[in-house]
């Protein structure tokens, strides 16, 4: 890594399908306040007015955010790949992220050699409503193309992983499973009860949940099985995106709009998410949500579908918790059996803090990411 001894800061283009605050675009930023004034960064999104992400990345990071570049939604056709290659050229390293990045990664592959790009990193987080059931076969094969001169192909979960090798047909070597990490001595602080606009009142619980609200985490179940809880009890649900109006207008059908809060998103989940009692999702798709390690290194129990690695994430003392996906009864029941029992939320919660810091700290993905990057890039960050 010679360049590096020499001064060089590496320049990391990102292109992602959204850039607002979900999941993979929070890990991104986890990382470039991380890396810090060892690399610059420019991060291009399919949706250029999803940029909500961007507000948590600290100050004095180089970064550029959304600059001139070519459309990464279209037909895959070979002009406009090659425009998307061109504007490839001149960086470090390319970080694409999910589905909607794919058109970028196949142009890699295509003109790669054709105007020397810098190596490519591809990120799997999950996937839309269209893949929720089944692999869409186009998709696949086209994955198995377009990956085919990628350095790598970060995956978060296990069954992720598993369709990296088989589905996609990734070379073992290729395929990097890196868990995702948070800072768990920040999630350890007491909120202030005012930390939201909305505030905790003396004799209140809340059921709490961070999520972007897409179609895919199908939050108006999450309101359902919340309608069996004690008046005293409240949902406050963070996030922003387009199912806001499906969730109020489920809260006004069962007559609980007065118990059910969508305050918006939050730019620091580590001030607020203490505020919870238990914490939920109600998706019909996860990989490894990291929502959910925020929860556990705060010391809250999890109810959720065990879908992606969620009931291996969680401790064994949550798993009971942990509902057969799409069973809304189970869900329902989970919640209950916590929101009855302080001593029982207390004891979970303790566990799942102790399995978040033995097992999903920020430190190591950092250092594993760091790593990664590296070599690829033959520079040292």
């Amino acid at each position: 890594m010679n360049r590096a001894r020499r001064g060089v800061v590496p320049h990391i283009l990102h292109l992602h399908s959204t850039f607002a605050p979900g999941g993979k675009e929070l890990r991104t930023v986890q990382l470039i306040n991380a890396f810090a004034a060892k690399a610059r960064h420019t991060i291009v999104s399919a949706e250029p007015a999803q940029l909500g992400a961007a507000a948590r990345i600290a100050k004095g990071c180089d970064v550029r955010i959304q600059p001139e570049f070519p459309s990464l939604k279209g037909w895959p056709l070979p002009g406009r790949l090659q425009k998307i290659a061109r504007a490839m050229k001149g960086y470090d390293l390319v970080c694409t992220y999910n589905w909607g990045a794919m058109d970028a990664v196949m142009a890699h592959t295509l003109f790669k050699d054709v105007h020397g790009l810098p190596p490519l990193i591809h990120h799997e987080d999950g996937f839309d409503e269209s893949e929720l059931k089944k692999l869409k076969t186009s998709r696949t094969w086209f994955r198995r193309i377009a990956l085919g001169r990628a350095s790598g192909l970060v995956v978060p979960s296990e069954r992720l992983e598993e369709i990296a090798l088989v589905d996609w047909q990734q070379p073992l070597g290729r395929v990097k499973r890196i868990p995702n990490g948070i800072d768990t001595k920040g999630f350890a602080m007491r909120p202030k009860k005012d930390a939201l606009r909305l505030i905790k009142h003396p004799g209140e619980h809340w059921v709490g949940t961070l999520a972007g609200l897409r179609t895919v985490k199908n939050l108006p179940r999450l309101v359902r099985v919340f309608n069996d809880l004690p008046e005293n009890w409240q949902l406050v649900i963070l996030g922003e995106g387009e199912a806001r109006d499906a969730i109020l207008a489920e809260a006004d059908r069962l007559k609980i709009n007065h118990r059910v809060h969508v305050p918006g998103p939050v730019s620091d989940p580590a001030r607020v998410i203490g505020l919870f009692d238990i914490f939920a999702l109600s998706s019909d798709s996860e990989q490894f949500p990291l929502s959910v390690v925020e929860a556990m290194a705060a010391g809250l129990p999890v109810v959720a579908p065990a879908v992606g690695d969620i009931a291996d994430m969680v401790s064994e003392a949550n798993a009971e918790f942990i509902a057969p996906p799409g069973n809304e009864e189970e869900l329902r029941m989970a919640l209950v059996q916590l929101a009855v029992s302080k001593d029982l939320r207390r004891e979970v919660g303790e566990a799942n803090r102790a399995k978040a810091v033995a097992q999903f700290d920020e430190a190591k993905m950092v250092a594993t990411y760091r790593r990664l990057y590296s070599s690829a890039m033959g520079l040292e960050l």
